[in-house]
C-alpha cells in the first residue's frame, strides 16, 4: 500500500498530462518562411525589406507637456490630462494591466487577455538579468486570482519573455482556450491546456466574438544565449483583431511599421478601437533593427490612420515597463503627444495609467 501511494505521489508531481493542440491554417491564411539557406522552415515577415517610414521626428521629439506629471523628467509619471469623448457602443471594455498586457470584457460577460504577464521574464533569463543588472521592471499589482479563473481565452502575439510567460500560464483554469501563433505549443507547460496554433488571417469563434490573428512586422525567438539561433523565428507572430457583431478592436502586438496596416485595414475596413505600442524603438547601438520591429510613435499614428482608428489606446510605455529600447519610462508617451499635435492627427488618443480601463 506504501508503494502505491509513494507511486502516485511522485506521479502527481512528475507526471504531465498532454495538451489538446488544434491548427488552424484554412485556405485563406497567409505564411511566409525564409529561402535562406539553412533556414528555410523559418518564418518571415510579409514585407520583409521594408524599410520606407512615412514619417520621423528628428528634433524636438519630447516636448515638456502639462498633462503628465513626473518625478523625474519623464520618469515615473502619471497621465493627468483629459480623455476624449468616444462613444462607439462596441460593448468592449478595456482595462490596460502594463507592459502590453491588457484584459478585455463584453457586454455578455465574456473575457479575454493578451499578453498577460504579470511577473519579471521566465527562469533562466530573469536570474541571468538580475546578475547582469540587465532589463527588470517594477512589479504590477498582483492580480487577484478571479482574472485567471474568470478568463474564457488568452491570445499571445508572440513568444518573447515580456509577452510570454510561463509561471502565469499554470494559474489560469483548464477551461481557459489559449490562441498563439503557429509553433507555440511545444512552449507550454504539459498540464493539459487547449492551445489553437493559428496562421495569418486564420480565426477561431469564441462565443459572440470572433477572434482573428493577423500580421505583424516581427520576430521571435527564446533564446537564452545571445546568438545561438537554434529557434530563431520558429514560432510565427502577429496581432489580433476581435469581431462582435461588426465592432472591432485590434491589438497590434509588437510590430515595425510597414504595409500590412494597409492590408489588414483592406481585408477588415475601419477599426473601432486600435491598442497601438508605441515604445521600445529607441536604441544608440542599433537604431535601425529597433525601429524596424517597434513601431515609433509617430509610426504609430501613421498605422492608426491607415486603419481609420476611430480611437487610439497607446502601449509599452509605463511603470510597470521593461524600459527595452526607451530613453525614461515615459518617453514614448511624451513624443506621442508631440507628434500628435506636430502631424494634425485626427485620431482620437485615449491614454490609460496601468490598471485603468474604459468602456468604448
Amino acid at each position: 500500500m506504501k508503494y502505491t501511494i509513494l507511486l502516485f505521489a511522485l506521479c502527481l508531481t512528475a507526471c504531465s498530462v498532454n495538451n489538446t493542440v488544434e491548427y488552424i491554417e484554412p485556405d485563406h491564411s497567409v505564411v511566409k518562411f525564409s529561402k535562406t539557406a539553412g533556414y528555410e522552415d523559418r518564418f518571415i515577415n510579409l514585407f520583409a525589406k521594408f524599410k520606407d517610414y512615412p514619417v520621423t521626428c528628428n528634433e524636438d521629439c519630447y516636448q515638456p507637456s502639462d498633462v503628465i506629471a513626473c518625478c523625474t523628467k519623464m520618469q515615473d509619471c502619471t497621465y493627468t490630462g483629459k480623455h476624449p469623448n468616444v462613444t462607439l457602443n462596441t460593448g468592449f471594455t478595456v482595462k490596460w494591466l502594463g507592459h502590453a498586457s491588457f484584459q478585455i470584457n463584453t457586454d455578455n460577460g465574456q473575457q479575454f487577455l493578451f499578453d498577460p504577464v504579470f511577473e519579471q521574464f521566465d527562469w533562466p533569463v530573469n536570474w541571468a538579468f538580475r546578475l547582469a543588472a540587465g532589463f527588470n521592471r517594477t512589479p504590477p499589482q498582483r492580480p487577484q486570482q478571479t482574472l485567471f479563473t474568470a478568463t474564457d481565452a488568452v491570445m499571445y502575439s508572440h513568444i518573447h519573455y515580456d509577452h510570454f510567460n510561463k509561471s502565469d500560464i499554470e494559474q489560469f483554469s483548464k477551461s481557459t482556450r489559449f490562441l498563439t501563433p503557429l509553433g507555440f505549443a511545444d512552449h507550454f507547460p504539459s498540464a493539459g491546456f487547449r492551445i489553437s496554433e493559428m496562421a495569418w488571417y486564420a480565426n477561431k469563434t469564441l462565443g459572440d466574438v470572433t477572434a482573428h490573428f493577423v500580421p505583424a512586422h516581427h520576430f521571435s525567438n527564446r533564446i537564452v544565449v545571445p546568438f545561438l539561433y537554434e529557434d530563431e523565428n520558429t514560432t510565427l507572430w502577429g496581432g489580433w483583431l476581435l469581431d462582435k457583431e461588426g465592432k472591432t478592436l485590434f491589438f497590434a502586438g509588437d510590430t515595425g511599421y510597414s504595409p500590412h496596416f494597409k492590408q489588414i485595414a483592406e481585408k477588415f475596413g475601419s477599426i473601432d478601437v486600435c491598442l497601438l505600442p508605441i515604445a521600445s524603438y529607441f536604441s544608440e547601438d542599433s537604431p535601425d533593427f529597433y525601429r524596424q520591429v517597434h513601431t515609433t510613435p509617430e509610426d504609430a499614428l501613421i498605422a492608426a490612420s491607415e486603419l481609420n482608428c476611430k480611437v487610439m489606446v497607446p502601449w509599452g510605455y509605463g511603470n510597470a515597463s521593461w524600459r527595452m529600447g526607451d530613453k525614461t519610462s515615459h518617453s514614448a508617451l511624451f513624443r506621442l503627444l508631440t507628434m500628435h499635435k506636430r502631424l494634425a492627427s485626427d485620431i482620437p488618443l485615449y491614454i490609460l495609467n496601468e490598471g485603468e480601463h474604459v468602456t468604448f
